[in-house]
């Protein structure tokens, strides 16, 4: 899938996320580790991996920069 930082309606063609996989998601696009967005959201890092996991199935995504692109024109 690709995603353009400039689409304006980027949110509203992105498939649902669940609140806390969309949370995740920003906190790794801070540049946050895996442990360090579990330790901020409360989860353990299991978790994290899981709430990812899903959101690169979704999506079809494969990289961190892929995600990371994903938040930005997400907004997140």
């Amino acid at each position: 899938m690709s995603l353009t930082l400039a689409a304006p309606h980027a949110e509203a063609s992105a498939p649902a996320l669940a609140p806390r996989e969309r949370e995740a998601l920003g906190h790794i696009a801070a540049g946050r580790t895996y442990v360090q967005t579990a330790r901020h959201m409360g989860l353990s890092r299991h978790t994290v991996d899981e709430y990812l996991r899903r959101i690169r199935a979704k999506l079809d995504i494969t990289s961190t920069a892929e995600l990371t692109r994903l938040a930005i024109s997400m907004g997140l």
